[in-house]
């Protein structure tokens, strides 16, 4: 069998979600693929994403925001593959000679259609414009012969809301380890600091994690994402009181380093698809203390402690209670293990055995 993993969204100066998602995939997956003998073959679009890349043989190929990608299929064809993978809905499938996996990451932008502010006007009218119906991602996944979905919440979003009628698989998201060795700390040496890690989106809720830090005058919220300077006095503003570090950015050492000397990481999201730094902060130990939605259900497990997204008492209340060394020691061994569920080698697995069995049908 060969497959053509498209790699296409693969940055070229740092991994965002979807590029990590592709990069450590197709790394993962490389062995398996030629343990059973079967071929792996990238589809890159420009070379600068092999710095991101295994050493695996590739192909360029035209840009996802090219205006040929409605056609992107004429030039895979020409490479014969079997099955092609992309980590994405919105490949080109017109007139393709291989079977097609896209792949669904959430649907948060159907309740929440605020556009990321990144973007220029007319992207983000189009986002708006997108997602005001159902119809167009119906169209992309019609083309497709099967559908992934990064979570079983998404999966089930899907089905109930009759997105396509091609079979859906879940092939979990996962988070990459620290680069250097970790030792868990103990409750005694971690501070009185709770961490969040994400943007600033209207959905992300972050206001209630200022407010609840206002109820605890002995801890610190770290806001470690890049924020708007009219984001940080909006925040600021809204609980003068509250003790809140912003980072405006920070490296992989450096998030790492205070989330194991954190107390917690919290989110008060009111919904995702997946929920990464949740699996980062419970594989080195510190637990999570989070909204109380049915994906941080399906990721937090019993580590988890819940709290209702609008309640900022409810997240006091639930930092204060690690600030019993006991419960916290409980919920960090809990969290090692539940964080052990995900990973990108088992992903990679997970996604292998749906090439497999979709080829075959």
């Amino acid at each position: 069998m060969k497959i053509a993993f498209d790699c296409r969204y693969v940055r070229t100066d740092h991994h965002d979600g979807i590029s990590r998602f592709s990069a450590r995939l197709v790394e993962q997956m490389a062995p398996l693929v030629t343990e059973r003998g079967d071929e792996l073959l990238m589809l890159i679009s420009d070379e600068k994403q092999l710095a991101f890349l295994p050493e695996l043989p590739f192909t360029v190929v035209s840009s996802p925001t090219s205006p040929r990608e409605p056609f992107v299929a004429s030039q895979i064809n020409k490479l014969e593959p079997d099955i092609v993978f992309s980590p994405m809905q919105t490949i080109g499938a017109r007139g393709r000679k291989y079977k097609l996996v896209l792949t669904v990451h959430d649907l948060i932008y159907y309740s929440h259609p605020t556009p990321p502010r990144q973007f220029s006007w007319p992207i983000r009218l189009l986002w708006r414009l997108y997602h005001t119906a159902w119809w167009p991602q119906k169209m992309l996944l019609a083309h497709s012969d099967a559908v992934v979905a990064v979570s079983e919440t998404t999966k089930k979003l899907i089905v109930e809301n009759k997105l396509t009628t091609k079979p859906v698989f879940v092939v979990h998201n996962a988070a990459d380890q620290p680069s250097a060795e970790i030792v868990i700390s103990s409750p005694s040496k971690r501070s009185r600091s709770i961490v969040y890690m994400g943007s600033f989106m209207p959905y992300k809720n972050v206001e209630t994690l200022v407010k609840a830090v206002a109820l605890l005058p002995d801890f610190t919220l770290h806001l470690t994402s890049r924020i708007s300077e009219q984001d940080r006095q909006r925040l600021s503003a809204l609980a003068p009181e509250a003790q809140i570090h912003f980072h405006n950015g920070t490296t992989d050492e450096d998030y790492f380093d205070l989330l194991s000397h954190a107390t917690a990481l919290v989110s008060a999201s009111r919904d995702e698809g997946f929920g990464i730094p949740l699996v980062e902060a419970m594989s080195i130990g510190t637990p999570i203390v989070v909204s109380d939605i049915s994906i941080f259900h399906e990721i937090g497990g019993e580590a988890a402690l819940f709290a209702p997204a609008d309640s900022p008492e409810a997240f006091a209340e639930r930092i204060t209670s690690l600030t019993e060394p006991h419960t916290w020691q409980d919920i960090s061994e809990k969290s090692v293990k539940q964080a052990a569920h995900f990973s990108w080698k088992k992903s990679a697995g997970e996604l292998l055995d749906v090439l497999v069995k979709v080829s075959r049908t």
